[in-house]
């Protein structure tokens, strides 16, 4: 498949379009995306969503630290938060990750501004390759691949495909790929999703080639048919 050079207003080619890696290997420690599970060893360690919200969250931003303002706008966007809540949160990341609630170890606090994950990390990618059709978006003249099922697009950290745009909301919009089929449906965005530069106002199914916008950002969807398929004639 061809690649193609988009040009985003005030985008840099090819850092605010990312999938992130399915799973993150650290110490004995395993970060599951796909299942939003924390395991050592194989043995699954309780997590609660925001805790996990907020390892996630540093592990992706890592080794930079990430303030308290920002976590509390990741995290509750909409609710006041306590530093003292803030506080308990990390102490419950740390206990799962057998530091106790003060320790460092992998999750450090950065005094007067926020946390930092302190440790090396491996990504690794298990999703399936696909086969018969590879779905893709392009954005920024990178191409992404969409796994079946929902595929959210946005700025939050748990999209599939992560927008770091102005003007993208956290859950912007999704394309949900079901046999084959692929529709494109705005989640109630700010700024709207345009397709053929009409605003949706409804799930639509795509075509390959079809060209979309989130709010000011463009995307295009690409589909190859027949990708890992061998054709066997008598």
């Amino acid at each position: 498949m061809g690649r193609y050079d988009l040009v985003v207003p005030g985008v840099s080619r090819g850092s605010p379009c990312f999938r992130p890696a399915m799973r993150v290997r650290f110490g004995d420690f395993v970060l599951d995306r796909a299942t939003r599970q924390l395991s050592k060893n194989g043995e699954l360690r309780p997590l609660e969503p925001k805790a996990y919200a907020l390892l996630d969250l540093l592990i992706s931003r890592r080794p930079a630290a990430v303030s308290k303002r920002e976590i509390r706008d990741g995290l509750w966007p909409d609710t006041f938060v306590s530093e003292s809540h803030l506080s308990s949160l990390a102490a419950r990341v740390r206990r799962a990750l057998d530091t106790g609630a003060r320790g460092s170890g992998f999750l450090r606090t950065v005094h007067g501004f926020g946390y930092a994950f302190g440790a090396e990390a491996t990504e690794e990618d298990n999703s399936p390759a696909p086969r018969r059709a590879v779905a893709q978006v392009e954005c920024n003249g990178e191409l992404f691949a969409l796994q079946e099922g929902e595929n959210v697009i946005g700025r939050g950290e748990e999209a599939a495909l992560r927008l770091d745009v102005r003007g993208v909301s956290r859950r912007h919009a999704r394309i949900v790929a079901d046999a084959g089929r692929y529709t494109l449906e705005d989640l109630g965005s700010k700024n709207g999703t345009y397709l053929r530069e009409q605003r949706l106002e409804a799930p639509t199914v795509l075509e390959d080639g079809d060209a979309f916008r989130l709010g000011r950002t463009l995307l295009v969807f690409r589909l190859s048919r027949n990708v890992g398929t061998t054709v066997i004639e008598d």
